[in-house]
């Protein structure tokens, strides 16, 4: 009896050692598959895949209508994706695939493919920094902002050509201009042409405060005709100092009808910005530019003109000067006159000095 309780403990207990580590297996495969297929994951998801050789970062451009294959593809082609693999199989599974966001991407080099796949889902891209200034027309507007943006020169110009379109912000073709206020402006770079001319349509409503407008009716112009005469005076000096000088005196000219007589104005007339001294022969030319031929402010802007200048014509100073002629020192400024025969003075003087260094 004793024995047989022994040998039946020891069946029992065989029984249980021999069931135990096939549970263990179990276990330890499937915690072996799982250790496996979280790392296979880990790799996939944090493994670097842009390579940019010698540069530390750069940028990278997803046009506007691009699908995840010709973002995939466009990578590849730039050597920046070193494992398109592990690319396409994490944009899958976190749905960038049917997300593609067009923009101006900031790619830094070793960036893992998770970190790469959040940025370009996101839509986070880098802004473009802009200076808008020192610009004479519309077609030199459009292809200094072409240069930036992924909107071409020629889509852009056909905008600012469009009457219909500029209506809705009460300018016309002809004084673009008056909606751009000269100055440094951040844009996305897939901003659209007609998103760009909203954005400075805002800008320039910030612009013209409530005071700004003021002064501006104080001397019976409208905001166009305000950025009209200070292109004007922009392109008859450089000398801040001075501007409203020189404002006051077209000021002048303008309550006592007389023609303005501006050089800047038939050098545009002419469009023909080498032209040094402007001569008889050019004031003849039949153009609603020419100042010379056509009483009253030229139909828009000669350029944009910078902020020192539309001040100066909204605090213009006021004075007796009907006329000024550059000084014969050619240092920039200029001789002002209350009376033709002082001007005549003045302009002999500076004739010398241009005859004296064969300018023609």
């Amino acid at each position: 009896m004793g024995n047989r309780q022994i040998i039946k403990g020891h069946l029992i207990q065989g029984k249980l050692l021999s069931r135990i580590p096939a549970a263990i297996i179990v276990i330890a495969i499937t915690l072996l598959i799982i250790t496996l297929a979280s790392a296979r994951y880990y790799i996939r998801v944090t493994k670097p895949v842009i390579t940019l050789k010698d540069k530390k970062s750069c940028y990278f451009f997803i046009h506007t209508g691009s699908g995840f294959r010709e973002v995939k593809d466009s990578l590849i082609k730039k050597g920046y994706l070193n494992n398109p693999k592990y690319f396409e199989w994490l944009s899958i599974r976190k749905r960038y695939d049917q997300h593609v966001k067009p923009g101006r991407y900031r790619l830094v080099n070793g960036m893992q493919n998770n970190a790469l796949i959040n940025l370009l889902r996101s839509g986070n891209q880098e802004p473009v920094r802009v200076v808008i200034q020192n610009v004479r027309t519309r077609a030199e507007l459009a292809g200094k902002l072409g240069r930036y943006l992924e909107t071409d020169s020629a889509q852009l110009l056909e905008l600012f050509d469009n009457p219909s379109h500029l209506a809705k912000y009460d300018i016309s073709p002809s004084n673009l201009f008056a909606l751009f206020i000269p100055d440094t402006y951040e844009f996305l770079w897939n901003t659209s042409a007609t998103q760009l001319l909203k954005r400075m349509h805002d800008a320039s409503e910030i612009f013209w405060t409530a005071q700004r407008r003021k002064l501006a009716d104080s001397l019976h112009l409208s905001v166009a005709e305000v950025i009209v005469l200070a292109s004007i005076v922009e392109k008859e000096s450089n000398k801040n100092d001075e501007k409203p000088v020189i404002a006051g005196v077209y000021l002048n000219r303008l309550k006592k009808q007389m023609p303005l007589q501006a050089d800047p104005t038939v050098i545009f007339a002419w469009n023909d910005f080498s032209i040094r001294r402007v001569l008889k022969k050019h004031t003849e030319l039949q153009s609603p530019y020419n100042t010379y031929f056509r009483s009253g402010l030229p139909p828009g802007p000669i350029c944009m003109p910078s902020v020192s200048s539309i001040e100066a014509v909204l605090k213009a100073e006021n004075h007796s000067y009907y006329y000024f002629c550059a000084r014969e020192d050619l240092s920039g400024y200029h001789n002002f006159a209350a009376d033709l025969e002082g001007h005549n003075q003045n302009a002999r003087k500076y004739q010398k000095a241009l005859n004296k260094m064969n300018v023609k």
